[in-house]
């Protein structure tokens, strides 16, 4: 028996939650690490497995159990099949959680960490230099020797779309008001890099918004929701996150909070897990997130959908294929409403992916952490593309954007992706008929 395994498993394990697996085996078709390995603790199935029995003092946290939990993509398919209800998502935040503090990372590791969690993305002043400083890099031709420097991080690295010129790295303003008759008041979400890497992306989202009805207000003291930081083992830092976050809205209530990028809103909608022992921000907590509602969930019902209907114009996109985020069709339960917008534009032409679930590879940062097993994955969505003869492909999540962008660049030339916002956006211009 471990030696610490028993108070380890005390602070990594939610051992209640991993009793609920059942062990029927339908996440394995599902899981994307097990479909690339075959290997059973790469599956939602094995990877419980080695938590409970961490948790119960018959293995030991070693490298193997680290290795086995930390690439996982977190993409939330395995709950979408699971018949028990496993809230996978929840026990994997709270193993990677306890594992830093069982499992130290290596120096360089932890500073890029604190740099990066701690200074860069919960600051507008970070998150600018940094990109400022990737796009500086780009234009000197500098990222085309990470490769040689970082081999297939490197490569990721290399691969990341082009940071937009400073003039279109630019805030929304503060209101945009409804054109037509106004029906309603929304916060858009402007995230904590969309402002940076797509900036028109939440200037179209602000658009449609208006041409549905709705009056769109923004807040620019707020930063980052910490999706990153749970997911990735610092719940901690998601708690402080989530804290600024629901401060700087909850004045507000009552106004929804439309998010235009599903990994955020699939977190902030779960915010109350974080405070389950802390009744004073847990009431605060089910208050904001019963408020959060994903861009296309808000536009995809009659009272918006309508008035947005009747200012939209024949587009000349060609044939589409929307591809559904993972936290937003697993992670919210959000997939009708993509497609009901896409087939109101008039003259559009979607086509489905014969796997529009199955998980891009981006996943956060597991990307840059784990280049070769994202581009597997990525490969194998491109082959679904072609086959599908969609010129553009839809999306409904930043970090999935920038994934399909680096692959189709490499692989697909003449194909592109867009948000579903920009695709609504240019069924709006004056031209789009």
């Amino acid at each position: 028996m471990s030696t610490f395994s028993r108070e380890a498993g005390a602070a990594l394990i939610e051992h209640a939650q991993s009793l609920d697996c059942i062990h029927c085996g339908l996440c394995l078709h599902t899981c994307p690490t097990y479909q690339l390995t075959g290997n059973e603790s790469a599956s939602p199935r094995g990877r419980i497995h080695l938590m409970r029995a961490e948790a119960e003092g018959r293995i030991e946290p070693d490298h193997s159990f680290e290795e086995a939990m930390n690439s996982c993509l977190l993409c939330l398919r395995c709950e979408s099949v699971c018949p028990a209800g496993v809230r996978f998502e929840s026990m994997m935040e709270s193993c990677r959680d306890g594992l830093d503090s069982v499992r130290p990372k290596g120096w360089l590791a932890r500073l890029a960490r604190r740099i990066g969690f701690g200074r860069i993305l919960p600051s507008r002043t970070g998150i600018r230099f940094t990109l400022g400083a990737l796009k500086l890099a780009q234009i000197l031709g500098l990222t085309r020797l990470a490769p040689l420097l970082l081999g297939a991080r490197g490569r990721a690295l290399a691969s990341l779309p082009s940071v937009p010129p400073r003039a279109e790295r630019q805030p929304l303003d503060l209101a945009a008001p409804a054109s037509g008759s106004e029906t309603q008041e929304a916060w858009l979400m402007e995230g904590c890099v969309m402002p940076e890497l797509f900036g028109r992306v939440n200037r179209a989202s602000a658009a449609v918004l208006a041409a549905a009805g709705v009056h769109c207000r923004t807040r620019a003291e707020h930063t980052c929701c910490g999706a990153l930081h749970a997911h990735n083992g610092d719940l901690a830092g998601a708690r402080d996150l989530a804290r600024s976050t629901i401060i700087a809205f909850e004045s507000s209530e009552n106004i929804p909070i439309v998010v235009n990028s599903a990994g955020c809103g699939s977190h902030m909608k779960e915010y109350p897990r974080l405070f389950t022992e802390d009744p004073e921000w847990l009431d605060r907590a089910q208050a904001f997130s019963s408020r959060v509602v994903d861009f296309t969930e808000f536009l995809a019902t009659p009272e918006r959908l309508d008035p947005l209907k009747s200012r939209l114009g024949r587009s000349k996109s060609g044939t589409l294929a929307f591809d559904d985020p993972c936290h937003l069709c697993h992670g919210q339960g959000v997939r009708s409403a993509p497609r009901t917008l896409l087939a109101a534009i008039p003259g559009v032409e979607v086509v489905e992916l014969e796997d529009p679930e199955a998980c891009c590879g981006s996943a956060g940062i597991h990307s840059m952490l784990r280049p070769e097993d994202s581009s597997a994955l990525l490969a194998d969505k491109l082959r679904d593309l072609e086959r599908s003869g969609a010129q553009t492909l839809v999306t409904a999540n930043p970090g999935c954007h920038m994934q399909w962008a680096g692959g189709l660049a490499q692989a697909k030339p003449g194909k592109q992706v867009q948000h579903i916002a920009e695709v609504l956006a240019k069924a709006l211009e004056p031209d789009a008929s």
